[in-house]
């Protein structure tokens, strides 16, 4: 639940995943962007899953439920920690200069491959230079992150081994995870494993430091979690019994959502469903240690599409497409009970977009968990819209669009003159500034907290989207560069702070 409800307290704050900030990491425009969250009143900043992403680059298809995005590491800070020389740093940065008639993604998979390269060489040198106390801490990370970790770095070590292959697709032993053929492999590149772990050690420790520079600024850090994880990923393979898998390991059902207002066919996102009877058996230990992982990461944690903890869609495997399928029930109330009793301060929020029902309502309600409202889709001419301004109680989170749509200007834009009406009759004006209508009304509204993507603070247009629900192409590119940073908008997102008592 969200402390600051209770304590009847409204707060507001931006979403911006770490990978659209001007440098893609965790480094200095990290700690600049804190700062600007700060000067203009903001208390939350939201961010989408820090997890690793697979060549898609999407964040909600990771190779880990706990490991971090090793992209996000700021590489300076390894060059003033002695680990990287100056000119590892500026041959890094030659490999991944964009080449002419180069796509995003190539380049995405070239500076993937060229960064875990450089890391490979900061391990070997951490080895050499780094003193007895540092090296201490590595192995105390190691130790008291070792449940995941090991696992994750035998998995990704096998994975390079087999050109980035789904586990699926490796040979017997280390697909059916023949303990003696892994004991061997292990052996065998023990350099590589260990120099993943030290990725993942450095990871965490920078990201620790941003939150900990965050948070004395008073700004709390929001998270996200998948409510599902990618079929080719550490926890699948180490874990299958968790999943509905077949005897050969291949998914009999996978995760989407039926057809919606995002897409006419549904979702096919292909996630492999939980086995929730083999989850419950065990007091749901795999998502007690998901969560410990994420509540040491953020002060605040988004339940990706929350309602799938009542029922989820489960579509056979071999359909091309979401249309078919069938709402299967799982055990929300036990799973977020136990979460609670492990996690007492837990402040989480329910992602409930989409077919809610009764029941999904009811869960949220029993559990005390925000909802979210985006005002994009409250003015459908409905008096019943439950995004509609006058229709957002306090225990909800509100937005004017998420990173699933357009910005507020693009949506608005491209809204027929029919469309605009329910609108324009609501702000009794025919012409509204956009985007900033929209943001008046989230930060006005009933919601405990209000938040406010980055694209529509620079009032950007489609060309800034972040994600198109439904494709793998060119997704998860954006970012914002500081000049783009009008400081006539920043005074006015101040003063609009301030007015709606959102400001601490």
């Amino acid at each position: 639940m969200l402390q600051d409800y209770h304590q009847h307290l409204k707060t507001a704050g931006v979403l911006l995943h770490i990978s659209s900030l001007p440098n893609a990491n965790l480094g200095e425009d990290a700690y600049r962007f804190v700062d600007f969250l700060h000067s203009i009143g903001l208390s939350v900043w939201q961010t989408l899953p820090l997890n690793m992403p697979h060549d898609d680059g999407s964040p909600y298809q990771c190779l880990s439920a706990h490991a971090g995005n090793p992209a996000l590491i700021d590489l300076l800070v390894l060059q003033k920690q002695g680990w990287l020389s100056a000119d590892d740093y500026e041959s890094y940065l030659k490999a991944i200069k964009p080449k002419n008639a180069q796509s995003k993604n190539a380049q995405m998979t070239i500076a993937k491959k060229s960064k875990s390269t450089v890391l490979a060489t900061a391990y070997a040198n951490f080895e050499q230079k780094a003193d007895k106390k540092v090296q201490a801490k590595f192995k105390q990370f190691c130790k008291q992150h070792g449940a995941w970790l090991d696992q994750f770095a035998l998995f990704l070590a096998l994975r390079q081994r087999y050109a980035q292959a789904s586990w699926s697709d490796w040979p017997q032993p280390f697909k059916d995870r023949d303990s003696k053929a892994l004991k061997a492999f292990a052996n065998e590149h023990a350099q590589a494993i260990s120099s993943i772990k030290f990725t993942q050690f450095v990871f965490f420790e920078q990201w620790h430091a941003l939150k900990q520079y965050a948070n004395s600024k008073g700004i709390k850090l929001f998270g996200d979690v998948p409510i599902f994880v990618a079929y080719d990923s550490a926890d699948v393979w180490a874990q299958p019994h968790l999943f509905k898998l077949d005897q050969d390991g291949t998914p009999t059902v996978v995760a989407g959502v039926p057809p919606d207002y995002f897409s006419a066919t549904g979702q096919r996102w292909g996630n492999p469903h939980y086995n929730w009877q083999a989850m419950q058996a065990d007091g749901f230990a795999w998502w007690v240690a998901r969560m410990a992982t994420q509540n040491s990461m953020f002060d605040i944690v988004r339940i990706d599409h929350f309602r799938g903890l009542q029922a989820a869609w489960e579509i056979p495997a071999s359909e091309p497409t979401a249309i078919n399928g069938e709402w299967v029930e799982a055990p929300g109330d036990a799973l977020l009970s136990a979460i609670t009793q492990h996690f007492p301060q837990m402040q989480l929020v329910a992602e409930d977009l989409g077919i809610i029902t009764d029941e999904v309502n009811a869960l949220r309600l029993k559990h005390l968990l925000p909802g979210m409202k985006i005002l994009q889709f409250a003015f459908d001419g409905s008096d019943d819209n439950p995004y509609l301004p006058k229709n957002i109680t306090g225990d909800s989170v509100a937005y004017t669009g998420t990173h699933d749509n357009d910005t507020t200007l693009g949506w608005y834009q491209q809204l027929t003159e029919e469309q605009k009406l329910p609108l324009h009759q609501y702000l009794n004006n025919p012409a509204p500034n956009m985007p900033e209508a929209l943001i008046e009304i989230v930060m006005e509204s009933n919601a405990e907290m209000a938040i406010i993507p980055m694209q529509d603070c620079l009032k950007l247009g489609t060309e800034s989207r972040m994600n198109v629900p439904g494709t793998i192409e060119g997704n998860w590119l954006w970012h914002f560069e500081w000049a783009q940073i009008d400081p006539k908008m920043s005074v006015y997102l101040s003063a609009l702070i301030a007015k709606s008592q959102r400001k601490h």
